[in-house]
């Protein structure tokens, strides 16, 4: 069954709606060099003697981790068994583990995988009569979950103050979203000296994410207000001046914080405002091919631009206009000889160039030739089921456009 694009629209234009009546938790923010450590101060006040601290490998073993252990009581306990895409088995035996050991929250230290992991792991605490794939959608939880503090270590998915949790199905590869108000952290700990060592091409793929994050949600046409407008605006600005700064020198604690910060602002603007058809196909190519998400948006984000037109060339010229490096130097801004729509036109196309030269800058390809052109149909159904009807995006895509746009992406 196509896309009904009408539908779409009508859909979003209710949801629209039925936003204004949600309540969106916001976490509480302690930011700044050594914010790690409040911690234990932090649990003390909530009365919480019992911890999960849901972690990967590598974090595990950290000095981080050792030295957050050496402050909380007896009774916190570490699952540091979190790896890249997490899986409903992973997810599984973390409610187990956390059920074992009589946990009464939950410290996620890492990247979004990590971070992801424990607020799936979260939503079946509060709701043990459903499953995950039960509860993918949105809204469905509906119920409390235990003390969260979030902890990011990478600059991208803004998963420490979003709702949503990305999952996967090992069985099929594919990857979808829980969405739910009650997933957002209850303290998001915003600390750069846990990303000085990140890698640069980490560093480039996490901080190419939160660029999508932040031009989706401020493209989209419904569900915004003055404050998803506004972060969307910052962050952009943040990253464009901060994420190549973290790349070439990523012991910069300013650029680090910069970057967590606007991380974090992206995060809280596609929490309300959504993100669109390029996570969509992102999700669809990064579960299947085993890819990096960040990597895979930072591929797709300039395609999926360039394929809009001119339904964007107006917001686009504005990010410009609050980015002047875009333009380089450029008298752009300043021509007077050109009509507005030209004008509008051109400062797009700076935009959608600039990200492709910060893509080449920083190693990033410009396709994706893994891409076989048998799994294009299932990749497109998979980006077409997650992207309509819910995301607001500016133009709705049906089927056979994914796939031209996935072909694209493949280089073909």
């Amino acid at each position: 069954m196509g896309t009904n694009k009408a539908y779409c629209r009508v859909y979003q234009w209710i949801f629209n709606i039925g936003m204004k009546f949600i309540k969106f938790k916001m976490p509480k923010l302690v930011e700044g060099v050594d914010s790690f450590h409040s911690i234990p101060d932090i649990l003390d006040d909530r009365q919480k003697w019992a911890p999960m601290v849901i972690t990967g490998p590598y974090m595990g073993k950290s000095r981080f981790v050792a030295a957050l252990f050496e402050d909380m009581t007896e009774r916190a306990v570490l699952f540091d068994k979190v790896t890249p895409d997490p899986t409903l088995e992973l997810i599984s035996e973390m409610v187990e583990f956390y059920k074992q050991n009589n946990c009464d929250s939950i410290i996620a230290i890492g990247g979004g995988s990590s971070i992801d992991a424990a607020k799936a792991m979260a939503a079946l605490i509060a709701r043990p009569d459903k499953s995950l794939e039960e509860l993918a959608g949105v809204m469905k939880v509906r119920k409390e979950t235990p003390f969260f503090i979030a902890i990011p270590t990478t600059a991208g998915t803004g998963s420490e103050t979003t709702v949503a949790a990305v999952v996967k199905d090992e069985k099929t590869g594919r990857k979808y979203a829980i969405n739910d108000s009650n997933l957002v952290p209850d303290y998001a700990i915003i600390d750069p000296v846990l990303t000085i060592t990140l890698p640069p091409d980490i560093t480039a793929y996490t901080g190419m994410d939160a660029l999508t994050h932040a031009v989706e949600a401020y493209l989209n046409v419904y569900y915004h207000n003055a404050k998803t407008i506004s972060l969307a605006k910052e962050s952009v600005a943040s990253i464009i001046e901060f994420l190549e700064e973290a790349y070439n020198n990523g012991e910069s604690y300013e650029a680090r914080e910069e970057m967590l910060l606007a991380s974090n602002k992206a995060g809280a603007a596609f929490t309300r405002a959504c993100v669109g058809n390029v996570h969509a196909i992102a999700h669809a190519i990064g579960g299947y091919y085993h890819l990096p998400h960040g990597m895979v948006n930072a591929v797709v984000l300039p395609i999926v631009l360039e394929d809009y037109g001119s339904a964007i060339y107006g917001k686009l010229a504005k990010l410009v206009d609050n980015s002047p490096e875009i333009l380089n130097g450029s008298d752009l801004g300043e021509k007077k000889n050109i009509n507005s729509t030209l004008a509008q036109k051109m400062k797009a196309q700076a935009f959608i160039d600039y990200v492709k030269e910060m893509n080449r800058r920083m190693n990033i390809p410009d396709h994706l030739p893994q891409i076989n052109e048998e799994d294009i149909p299932r990749l497109a159904q998979w980006a077409e089921e997650e992207a309509n009807p819910l995301y607001p995006v500016p133009v709705i895509y049906d089927k056979a456009r994914f796939e031209a746009v996935l072909r694209k992406v493949a280089g073909k």
